[in-house]
């Protein structure tokens, strides 16, 4: 017998290790599906994750009925990650260098995460979940928005949603070039952030090369292959 079960499965004697048990294979199931999801996307099993968390199967489904319910959860821990990188760019005391942060950390953990953007829509109620999403942290963006331009480092016509289409536009880069250049993105974000700032001509250099000519016609595929498959919301497959 495994450990796994020798504790979880057998008659509970004590509520409070049988807690502590329970929360730690939660926790390393979370932890292995974030990692699957991020290497290889959503298509991975309930068996491939129990297998890399290194739990029973039936731990797993104990824990996570079907694959829904658990992306669901990965979604609540993305959605608590990136309120984290907000507040804490809200709060940097520096309005700008918040904001470049926030969008930085944002784009590094896409570049992670080949899952992260299908975790968003990877269930019937996907759309709902992005409503969701813009719901919870649009407060933030207006916040970090108006801070950065109180300070005078932002422009005044800058809304708080051009952060939302930043975003989307750079996520798109980042997924266009991901096996061409790797960092691309972050030459394509000091661009756009020089759009944003009130004060451009006192930015760093931009910080990677440009897509040489050879490289074009593979970004170019590589985004077209993206928009054909990334169709309406539809539901994750439970095994």
């Amino acid at each position: 017998m495994t450990p796994d079960t020798s504790i979880e499965d057998r008659p509970l004697r004590a509520e409070r290790p049988l807690r502590r048990d329970a929360e730690r294979n939660r926790r390393r199931i979370l932890d292995a599906a974030q990692e699957l999801f991020a290497q290889r996307g959503l298509g991975v099993t309930l068996n491939d994750i129990a297998h890399h968390a290194g739990v029973g199967v039936g731990t797993v489904y104990r824990r996570f009925p079907d694959k829904t319910v658990l992306i669901e959860s990965l979604f609540e821990q993305s959605l608590q990650e990136i309120a984290d990188r907000l507040r804490a760019a809200v709060e940097d005391p520096d309005p700008w260098h918040g904001l470049v942060t926030f969008l930085v950390g944002q784009f590094e953990a896409h570049a992670r995460d080949q899952g992260l953007k299908e975790l968003v829509t990877a269930t019937p109620d996907g759309l709902a979940r992005v409503s969701r999403l813009r719901d919870e942290l649009l407060p933030l963006s207006e916040d970090l928005v108006r801070r950065a331009k109180a300070s005078g480092a932002m422009r005044e016509d800058v809304a708080p949603t051009d952060l939302a289409v930043v975003q989307i536009m750079i996520g798109s880069v980042l997924d266009a070039t991901r096996d061409v250049d790797p960092e691309a993105w972050r030459r394509y974000l000091a661009l756009i952030l020089r759009g944003l700032s009130a004060r451009p001509g006192e930015l760093e250099p931009l910080p990677v090369g440009p897509i040489g000519d050879e490289q074009i016609p593979r970004v170019l595929t590589n985004h077209k292959c993206a928009v054909r498959a990334d169709p309406a919301p539809a539901p994750a497959r439970a095994r």
